[in-house]
């Protein structure tokens, strides 16, 4: 994927998915690569239509979210972009979870009842649902892992005030809500989740991706209960299966280890399950378009041009 220049463009960030751009300190140029990484490595193939999938299932959600919180997304100009005010984030991770699995069973297991300065209740197996959602922040490191971070001392470093942690507290769990509902509707049942929140002008805008298979966990609905009464693994709608390949492989992004050889066979069947989690979470059929970067950009141009129209 090339590197575009923009006119006005002030700056260039290259994600480990994602590649940003600044222009003139308004908008967001927001280009979903196909690039796919795990364990915080960028593995060494692209995965076709993938940027794609994660583009336009965010878009979708954005839009049926947008009666909750204002979002920064302006434009989708093309299959993979999305652009958008550029908002100061906050330098956290909204981070909720409707159920006990991933990170906060992990804790859990060893013996501890306290996440992020929250407390989870005795007696759940690992799946099973919280009493109520539970919110468990991170830091977002620019560099390295996010680590996990409690309210009070999101509050007590500045990283946002006691009233705007009520703000992104009530529209995160308004959002998951709003997120359960639409998995439902597709027969799945929204695991948890992140978000990422920023301001401008004083308002509190969603930014990023929204619900996606990259941000989120999915479990099928049909046999949840089947499952967790027989003690057996749940089916997830999720890139967990890549980790799964990898940990198979004997690569968990430490240091020493190789990344296994990806097959044509196996980078194909990772895009086809993309594709798959593209039409169970939609509920339509995936259409993939082929721009040339050429006509990628012309689109983006043709865009940041009514934007600033409307400025």
């Amino acid at each position: 994927m090339a590197q575009f220049q923009f006119p006005q463009q002030t700056s260039f960030y290259k994600g480990k998915v994602r590649d940003v751009y600044s222009v003139n300190e308004n908008w967001l140029v927001m280009v979903a690569s196909n690039r796919i990484s795990a364990f915080d490595v960028i593995l060494p193939r692209p995965i076709p239509y993938k940027g794609q999938v994660l583009n336009q299932i965010a878009a979708y959600m954005m839009e049926a979210t947008e009666d909750i919180c204002p979002n920064w997304l302006m434009d989708t100009p093309a299959p993979n972009v999305s652009i958008g005010k550029k908002c100061k984030p906050f330098r956290i991770e909204m981070v909720v979870r409707g159920n006990l699995t991933g990170h906060a069973w992990r804790t859990y297991s060893s013996g501890k009842r306290i996440l992020c300065g929250v407390p989870m209740p005795d007696g759940l197996k690992e799946n099973d649902y919280f009493p109520t959602p539970i919110i468990t922040p991170s830091t977002k490191a620019e560099a390295g892992h996010d680590e996990d971070i409690s309210k009070e001392e999101i509050i007590a470093q500045g990283l946002a005030t006691e009233k705007e942690w009520g703000i992104l507290e009530q529209y995160a769990l308004a959002l998951f809500a709003r997120g359960k509902e639409i998995a439902a509707e597709r027969g799945l049942i929204l695991v948890d989740t992140k978000y990422e929140f920023g301001s401008l002008d004083g308002q509190v805008y969603l930014m990023d991706e929204i619900h996606t298979p990259d941000s989120s966990r999915y479990f099928y609905a049909d046999g949840f209960e089947e499952r967790q009464a027989a003690g057996e693994r749940q089916k997830q709608l999720s890139k967990e299966f890549v980790r799964e390949w990898l940990i198979a492989n004997n690569f968990m992004g430490k240091e020493g280890q190789t990344v296994p050889e990806m097959t044509d066979e196996w980078v194909g069947t990772i895009s086809q399950r993309y594709i798959e989690l593209y039409e169970k979470v939609i509920g339509d059929k995936f259409i993939p378009e082929d721009l040339s970067d050429e006509e990628t950009e012309l689109k983006i141009l043709d865009s940041l041009h009514k934007l600033r129209a409307l400025n």
